[in-house]
């Protein structure tokens, strides 16, 4: 026992002499986050102790700690660490945290440090940029400073104090119907069991008779060779009526003008490499007819040949302008109609025939297509256009063709970039071999804004940069004039150019202009001067403004028309460009202008490449493109202005140089347009990948993550992740990452999965007709128009539509049907004009729910009676309740104030309502919740259109329920969500979801099942719930809602008059070790803090009042790490003393094991 007894001390003494750790830790609250793991010593400051905890493993399998085990020290460091310091000073709060950051970076386990120190808080500053230097991230929560290895979030739920708990009221005889109502479900669900076994027994047994029955279609039985015979008539037929337009007369002028393109020298060459390879990489400088020309040899050739009726050949345009004008370009060039053998199909729309063999398409149309035909059969050739700029769509589609190659070696595809990063996508292939065509543009004359200003005359000052946006957007002007607090993306790279560069060859006016120039502003007067001088100084031809989004695009047109020359109809045509417009508004900007007057387009980035204007001479680029960032950190899109790419600026460029020698006038310096990146971020990297996921689990290609990986550049793993999380949030997929009968569904949806569910949901609640509307217009522009000099006149007209209902979805509800109303009576116009309506965008959302219908009709969820599945629409409470099972997690609590409201998410903490929301106009909101579909970060986070919901609602639409530790306490999102109420009702709300999902399940596992019949009762419960919840409860804030603390070490070792003392001792000597020894010191603070010691190993006590209970909380130092309680779980009616001796002897017997096992 002795023997055994020295070895433990030896081992514990030795230990502490490796560690190469100061004694003692000057006086803190700090906290570090401990978790005992395998190996190494950890720390812990804790709040309640200004002693530093080391901690060491006994064994490889279990770690152990409680106590403070320090080095030997002497008494002279004693009073040095404890006495000399200043508690007060800043300086040696820093040299404190810079040993506290130095040993988080050593600690293998640990990620963070928390502290709520006061001192902490009044230097966080200093403290964040001592963790910077060190390579931690520091935030401030409140009052918690955290110091991290990783990344920190803006926001920490599990710091907010105020996050949100609702005490949930409903009246008493509510609860009673309802129960009774879920009762009588429950009884009629037991009685039916064997009856509806049955039933899927029998339906069972159809389905296998219906899978078996042959008729499979007349097609199917038409002979292999018939088949063949016709097609060659077909292509025979193809090929005359090709030679017949070649020899006529307009066939060989347009043959001249094509053979006058670059691609025509390369033809024979191309045609050679695309037979020879699987996969060819074609970059083409702007003007070279790749686009157009490229696909119509392959046809040509599969014609000439024979092979026309066989051939089948896909391009791919990342817009739908793209596909459209370049099919009707291409079906002109070949003397054809358009929708015969060339045709477009993009979303809403398309023109193609039985015999369209050449179709132009948006990438995201030939996505759908591999949902269900993951082979692509029949498809001979696929043209992937546009590559360089890297949008998902095309990201994605790259991963599942590189996939599909090896099963189809016939399948050609070639891919088409405009630059010359074409080595990137070849070496993506396997080294696939790459063509290069030259460009055939006038060459462009370019001024960057050194030379504008120098051209122009124009000065620039602090005042004359700040954009005009409106009376509506009044905040956005006066934004401009407050002083930058932290430099964004914008500011950064500019201030870093600048700074290497001089402008010694220009004059002093523009030098002086140089040193006021604002990048973050637009310029929309600097733009109007540049027009300006175009309009009186330049040549004739059109003017191509590329501006960052509509937002900017309308406000700069609302001021060129206000100015007495650009807004004179007689000699400048005023077009925008947006793809947000309907196609028939897009379609002017291609059409010439009249004699002596000069055509000025405000267009996107869209107009950048695909889409060609003949009669463009001048460009103007103002060097930044609106872009969706993704924070996958903080789970935020921002959607930001930034700085384009020097690719996308050359591209800009070349639009000049069309048709004659142009200029581009560059609204930044050359020095900072040398600064930029050379190539665009790819959209897979910056945007959500929430609809993506659940592509990738519709293809059935495996993992998410595995398959992201393939791609050209992967995203970041945290961001597949809260992709991954969501998908599982709403259901789409199963624990196991697999897609759920409803996810299923989802995939067949052209739109976000959380519009696809409120779709689904909608259908299945039959209150189909307004749910249908909402997820139209969310998949569109907002049709509320706010012009700037009727804004005021607009509010009340959106009001009107809203009649106090806190809802904007129910307002854009109205709002459609009324126009549906006038429409039939002839009067739509007039009703959009009187209620400041987008007519265009109305037309989109009836398109959209034409599209709509049809899938979920032909997915076996609509009724055929539309009386059915409309049902319930009356119900206002029950469409609440289905737009927050789509919208969920988008959800905000509302807490009044006594002159205002707060809103609060959990991802970002303290959000604010968009402006022209109805309910940023109320000064009280009765709803406890707000659901909402788009958040979007600007400089604070905004949500757009929101709807109000009841507690009720909430619990039973959103997400899963979890028990909490106290009778009646349910909690949401993790916890980020706390319910209080009486017990009965809690069980009474689980129960109540438990069966609806259940029956939600059933429904989406059987769509022959009639849940309004077989659940009728449920349903009926459900809506009396929703419908007579008044919203009663009420916030609350700081309630404990976690486990009771486990009792102190002082009390485990002094209850029921035990001597802690008097333990420790007799532990000791039993295990054969000499008594402790006692040390006490005298502080300044006229307090005594002890240190025990015994075998090589001291332990420190707190500061106490006096001597003996110094000694007596060391000893209870010393005790708590002996008997490591704090890896025990301590249980609140065990009342009996801890057996330390059975402890020390178990510990013994551990190490007398371990040494008798054989080598």
């Amino acid at each position: 026992m002795r023997m055994h007894s020295r070895r433990l001390g030896f081992l514990l003494a030795s230990c502490a002499r490796r560690s190469s750790l100061p004694a003692l830790l000057p006086d803190t609250k700090s906290a570090a986050v401990a978790r005992p793991r395998n190996g190494r010593f950890f720390i812990a400051v804790p709040t309640s102790s200004r002693i530093v905890l080391f901690n060491f493993l006994f064994s490889g399998r279990r770690s152990f700690c409680g106590g403070y085990a320090v080095e030997q020290f002497s008494d002279d460091d004693y009073d040095c660490d404890y006495d000399n310091h200043k508690a007060s000073s800043s300086v040696a709060n820093i040299d404190e945290w810079k040993w506290k950051l130095s040993l988080l970076l050593r600690n293998e386990q640990e990620q963070e440090i928390l502290s709520r120190d006061k001192r902490d808080r009044r230097d966080y500053e200093q403290i964040s940029n001592l963790a910077k230097r060190m390579g931690l991230y520091c935030e401030m929560y409140g009052k918690v400073v955290v110091a991290s290895k990783v990344p920190l979030p803006n926001y920490r739920p599990d710091l907010d104090d105020k996050r949100p708990q609702r005490e949930v009221v409903i009246p008493l005889s509510l609860q009673r119907r309802v129960e009774g109502l879920l009762q009588e479900h429950l009884d009629r669900l037991q009685l039916s069991s064997e009856k509806v076994c049955s039933s899927s027994a029998e339906a069972k047994a159809t389905e296998e008779v219906e899978d078996v029955n042959p008729d499979d279609g007349p097609d199917s039985l038409l002979d292999r060779s018939v088949m063949e015979k016709v097609l060659h008539r077909q292509s025979l037929r193809m090929r005359n009526m090709q030679r017949a337009w070649l020899e006529s007369p307009e066939g060989m002028r347009m043959l001249d003008f094509r053979r006058s393109l670059p691609a025509f020298k390369e033809k024979e060459r191309l045609l050679q490499a695309i037979a020879r390879n699987q996969v060819i990489v074609i970059s083409g400088e702007t003007g070279c007819g790749k686009t157009t020309q490229l696909p119509q040899y392959v046809l040509e050739s599969e014609i000439e040949s024979g092979r026309g009726a066989f051939c089948n050949i896909i391009c791919t345009q990342p817009r739908r302008i793209s596909a459209m004008a370049v099919a009707e370009r291409v079906s002109t060039e070949r003397g054809e109609p358009l929708g015969d053998s060339v045709g477009y199909k993009v979303r809403l729309e398309g023109i193609k025939g039985k015999n369209t063999h050449l179709l132009f398409c948006t990438s995201g149309i030939l996505l759908r297509r591999l949902l269900s035909d993951h082979n692509l059969n029949g498809v001979t050739h696929v043209f992937v256009d546009e590559i360089h700029e890297r949008g998902m769509n095309e990201d994605f589609l790259l991963i599942v063709l590189k996939d599909l190659l090896p099963r189809r070696r016939d399948l050609r595809l070639i891919l088409m970039s405009a630059t010359l990063n074409a080595e990137l996508f070849s070496n993506y292939f396997g080294g696939a071999p790459t063509i290069h065509i030259p460009g055939f543009t006038y060459p462009v004359r370019a001024h960057f804004l050194e030379d504008v200003l120098e051209i122009t005359g124009y000065k620039l000052t602090s005042f004359n940069q700040i954009d005009d946006y409106g009376q509506e957007k009044m905040w956005k002007t006066q934004r401009q004039l407050a002083p930058r607090k932290r430099k964004n993306q914008i500011n950064a790279l500019v201030e870093d150019a600048l700074n290497k560069s001089n402008f010694e060859n220009y004059g002093a006016r523009t030098r002086d202009s140089l040193s006021y120039w604002a990048p973050d502003s637009i310029g929309f007067n600097l733009i109007e001067a540049v027009l300006c001088h175009i309009c009186r100084k330049e040549r004739a031809g059109a003017v191509l403004v590329f501006m960052t989004g509509w937002e900017d695009i309308s406000c700069l047109r609302d001021q060129l028309k206000a100015h007495p020359l650009l807004g004179d109809p007689n000699r400048v045509l005023l077009l925008t460009c947006h793809g947000s417009m309907a196609t028939s508004e897009q379609k002017l900007i291609f059409e010439k202008a009249p004699p002596n007057v000069r055509k000025i387009v405000l267009a996107t980035n869209m107009a950048e490449a695909s889409i060609t204007i003949n009669d463009v001479v001048f460009v103007v680029d103002c060097g930044k493109a609106k872009e969706t960032t993704y924070d996958a950190l903080n789970n935020t899109p921002c959607l930001l202005p930034s700085w384009i790419s020097q690719a996308s600026a050359r591209q800009r460029r070349g639009r000049a140089g069309r048709v004659q020698p142009g200029v581009c006038f560059h609204l930044y310096p050359r020095c900072v347009y040398e600064a930029f990146a050379e190539y665009q971020l790819p959209e897979l990297l910056r945007t959500p990948l929430n609809s993506l996921c659940l592509q990738i689990k519709s293809l059935q290609v495996g993992s998410i993550g595995d398959f992201l990986s393939a791609a050209l550049q992967p995203p970041k793993p945290l961001a597949v992740q809260n992709a991954i999380d969501f998908l599982k949030m709403i259901g789409a997929l199963d624990e196991n990452e697999s897609l759920t009968y409803l996810g299923r569904f989802l995939s067949l949806l052209p739109v976000d999965p959380k519009l696809g569910k409120m779709l689904v949901m909608g259908a299945i609640f039959r209150c189909y007709d307004p749910v249908l509307t909402i997820v139209a217009g969310l998949s569109v522009r907002d049709p509320f128009l706010l012009p700037q000099d009727k804004k005021d006149l607009a509010g009340t007209a959106k009001s009107r539509f809203s009649a106090k209902d806190y809802s904007d979805h129910m307002a854009l509800v109205r709002a459609y049907e009324g126009w549906k109303d006038a429409e039939g009576e002839g009067s739509a116009y007039e009703y959009c004009w009187r209620n400041f309506l987008s007519a265009q965008t109305l037309q989109a959302i009836h398109s959209l729910r034409k599209q709509f219908s049809f899938i979920l009709r032909d997915a076996g969820l609509l009724d055929a009676d539309t009386g059915t599945n409309n049902k319930l629409s009356h119900n206002q409470s029950l469409v609440r309740a289905i737009i927050c099972s789509g919208l969920f997690p988008g959800i905000t609590s509302v807490v009044h104030r006594e002159t205002s409201m707060s809103f609060k998410t959990m991802d970002d903490g303290q959000v604010l309502l968009y402006a022209n929301s109805v309910n940023a106009h109320y000064q009280t909101i009765p709803y406890p919740w707000l659901v909402f579909g788009e958040k979007v970060k600007v400089n604070t986070v905004f949500i757009r259109d929101s709807t109000g919901v009841s507690d009720s609602i909430l619990i039973l639409f959103g997400g899963a329920l979890d028990f909490g530790v106290l009778a009646g306490h349910l909690k949401m999102l993790g916890g980020y969500i706390d319910f209080f109420m009486d017990p009965s009702l809690a069980e009474f709300y689980v129960k109540l979801k438990e069966e609806l999902n259940k029956l939600l399940q059933n429904k989406l596992q059987d769509r022959s099942l009639d849940i309004h019949k077989e659940g009728k009762y449920l349903m009926l419960a459900v809506q009396e719930l929703v419908s007579g919840d008044q919203c009663e409860g009420r916030f609350v804030f700081g309630r404990e809602s976690k486990k009771p603390k486990a009792p102190s070490d002082s009390e485990r070792f002094t209850r029921d008059g035990t001597n802690p003392k008097s333990l420790l001792q007799t532990l000791l000597m039993r295990a054969g070790h000499s008594p402790p020894k006692y040390k006490t010191k005298h502080l300044k603070t006229n307090e005594f803090r002890a240190l025990v010691e015994f075998k090589g190993m001291q332990f420190v006590g707190k500061p106490k009042e006096s001597k003996r209970h110094a000694e007596r909380d060391a000893a209870i130092e010393a005790l708590a790490w002996l008997t490591h309680t704090s890896d025990k779980s301590w249980d609140e009616g065990d009342n009996s003393p801890p057996d330390v001796t059975d402890n020390m002897m178990k510990l013994l017997g551990k190490r007398r094991r371990s040494k008798g096992r054989p080598s």
